[in-house]
């Protein structure tokens, strides 16, 4: 169970539940497969630490418009 950052927080940082799910999936496989040094580092897991940027303002979730 995630406790921080808080979901219901969490969940202002995007348009949608589903837009806020696929970007910290999305950023959780950029972090194993570009940043895995930094994920060691930090001894957190790939989904708490994008969860947590998220949270931070550090990384933003938009809408890709095509």
């Amino acid at each position: 169970m995630m406790i921080d950052p808080p979901i219901d927080k969490l969940i202002k940082k995007a348009e949608c539940r589903y837009a806020l799910v696929c970007g910290v999936a999305k950023r959780a496989r950029q972090l194993e497969t570009q940043y895995s040094d930094m994920l060691e580092k930090s001894g957190m897991k790939a989904i708490s630490l994008a969860a947590q940027e998220v949270y931070e303002g550090d990384v933003e979730i938009k809408r890709d418009n095509q």
